[in-house]
């Protein structure tokens, strides 16, 4: 029987009796107009005997399903798309599912998580689906722990640059271009993105895999050097920290629109054209998300409650980079940040399950880097950092708990680390700031 609502954090998405193992979507865009035209083909995998599924896809219309190339009957309703696989499908066995689909996409709209998802600029289009705005664009099993491979095509008038989570594949040029991308290292659907608008490409060099930005040709070119010019030095310094840069590239894109928040997806992070200036607002925040690259999108949550391994990570990356490059230490940003979240007169916290509300909640992010400090203060550098290291390698590609981090931890530093991470992640009090 079909499982729904696999996530208590995004009620109603994923259906955990299956999972998608690749996605080939072909989209057509009309940017006047917001028209999108789709054909989505999923090559599926059982988890248990199923004769139907659901799928994610909210607010576009089904034209037509086929499962395994036969005409498949389908339903769709409040964002769920369940569709008949005519036979009961084994416990392992693959099957496919085509959908073609057409409308004008928005965002999904939620009480407890706002908006995420397919939006027009002023003149393009930016998809932040963080956590659960991929249904907007293409038909999905949206979760998280669901990572699958990716072909995407998309076709829009010329003018326009596509910039999508994935390698390059090649273009076809004839009324409209069509821009071709694949990604082979698995990824979840919210990390999927498409940003379009009137961009050029700026390559950098100096990093140990490509590094391009995409952003307006009238940039400022000092606000722009001083937040992203040290992008390949970057991403150097947290390959040397933490492992191997996880994908093949890594692009920003920067849009012609100013932004409220930057946002990452898989290889590609998205930065408001607000935020090319000189301060260490923009700075840190363009070290918080090439971070992510690590800590969320190779190294994934399995649940929303665990958060904090995304943004606590993210966070103290920021701090690590800002040591770096001779600015505050470590050191004396926990206690700045300490000192914030004690004063912070918010409702209560458990940064190790804060609740759908509170899960983008800046104490998650300081917080839960403070819990860093305190573990580094605990079992000294070497094996801190050793712990990271290894702890990025082992679940490259793959998908994590809180759990299966405080066991790896305690296994790579041989201490009972279980009376630290408990007041840290489960006790509403803020521990003081560990020296």
């Amino acid at each position: 029987m079909t499982r729904r609502g696999s996530d208590p954090y995004v009620p109603g998405h994923g259906d955990s009796s299956y999972d998608v193992e690749h996605y080939d979507l072909e989209i057509g865009y009309r940017v006047d107009g917001n028209r999108l035209d789709g054909e989505a083909t999923l090559r599926c995998r059982a988890n248990e005997p199923i004769d139907r599924i659901d799928l994610d896809l909210h607010s576009l219309r089904t034209v037509k399903v086929h499962v395994d190339g036969a005409v498949a009957r389908h339903r769709a309703h409040l964002g769920r798309l369940t569709v008949q696989l005519g036979r009961t499908v084994p416990e392992g066995e693959d099957f496919e599912v085509r959908v073609r689909y057409s409308g004008n996409p928005g965002p999904i709209r939620s009480r407890k998580l706002g908006e995420a998802g397919w939006e027009e600029l002023e003149d393009g289009v930016i998809v932040a689906a963080q956590p659960h705005g991929a249904p907007s664009w293409f038909p999905c099993n949206d979760r998280p722990d669901d990572k699958a491979t990716y072909d995407i095509a998309l076709t829009v008038p010329k003018g326009y640059h596509v910039a999508v989570a994935g390698e390059p594949a090649g273009q076809t040029h004839g009324r409209s271009v069509t821009w071709r991308y694949t990604q082979q290292a698995p990824m979840p659907t919210y990390l999927a993105t498409v940003q379009i608008g009137r961009y050029e490409v700026i390559e950098q060099t100096g990093a140990p895999v490509p590094v391009r930005v995409v952003a307006p040709k009238d940039r400022p070119r000092e606000g722009f050097e001083a937040a992203f010019g040290m992008q390949p030095q970057m991403l150097g310094f947290f390959a040397e920290t933490f492992g191997d840069y996880p994908f093949e590239s890594y692009t920003a894109v920067i849009t012609d629109d100013d932004l409220e928040i930057p946002l990452e997806s898989q290889g590609l992070s998205t930065f408001g054209r607000n935020f090319m200036c000189d301060d260490w607002e923009c700075i840190r925040l363009v070290a918080h998300e090439l971070s992510h690259q690590w800590w969320g999108n190779s190294v994934t949550l399995t649940h929303w409650r665990d958060i904090w391994l995304h943004e606590g990570f993210a966070c103290y990356s920021e701090w690590l980079w800002s040591e770096r490059i001779g600015l505050m230490t470590v050191g004396e940003r926990a206690e700045v940040h300490h000192a914030r979240v004690r004063d912070d007169d918010g409702p209560d916290l458990l940064l190790g399950d804060p609740g759908p509300e509170l899960m983008f909640d800046d104490r998650v992010y300081k917080r839960g880097a403070l819990t860093l400090h305190a573990l580094r203060a605990r079992v000294g550098d070497a094996r801190f950092f050793d712990a990271l290291r290894t702890w990025a390698d082992t679940h490259r590609h793959g998908n994590v708990t809180t759990a299966m981090f405080v066991e790896h931890v305690e296994r790579v530093t041989g201490e009972d680390l279980g009376g630290l991470f408990e007041e840290w992640l489960y006790s509403v009090e803020l521990p003081p700031l560990p020296v």
